[in-house]
């Protein structure tokens, strides 16, 4: 089974807490190495000043991690975050993210992987985060 976007939009329905959903991530598109959600703009996940919050692009990279590793197992195992460091390089004002997903090694039960997020119509990253996963399925 390729996993495709609306897979991926199912994958995020069926698994994920009612406040992740909140966020509005939207799968833009998978591969087998690699995913890219929509976080869309919104007041509500601002901080002070007009940026998007950390607390949402850190949520975001780590969910759009998910998206990628079930593309690459062809389907959603279950699977849990080991490790993730993000940096914040920039803000986001006023603009949907596009989280970019990378995974460099897909072993039997880890998986890592770089996550870029990118503010719409920009080519510098907002955020960059790496990640490990634990697969358990």
């Amino acid at each position: 089974m390729t996993v495709k976007p609306e897979d991926g939009d199912r994958i995020l329905r069926d698994n994920f807490a009612p406040w992740v959903l909140d966020l509005g991530l939207r799968v833009e598109e998978v591969g087998e190495r690699r995913a890219v959600l929509r976080l869309p703009w919104s007041d509500r996940l601002a901080r002070e000043g007009g940026g998007m919050s950390g607390q949402a692009l850190m949520a975001a990279a780590d969910t759009a991690m998910v998206i990628a590793v079930s593309g690459a197992r062809d389907g959603f195992v279950p699977m849990t975050t080991v490790q993730q460091n993000t940096t914040f390089q920039r803000p986001i004002v006023g603009r949907d993210v596009l989280v970019a997903v990378r995974i460099t090694k897909l072993g039997r039960t880890l998986a890592f992987a770089d996550v870029t997020m990118t503010a719409e119509g920009e080519e510098e990253p907002a955020a960059h985060a790496t990640t490990v996963y634990a697969v358990m399925g």
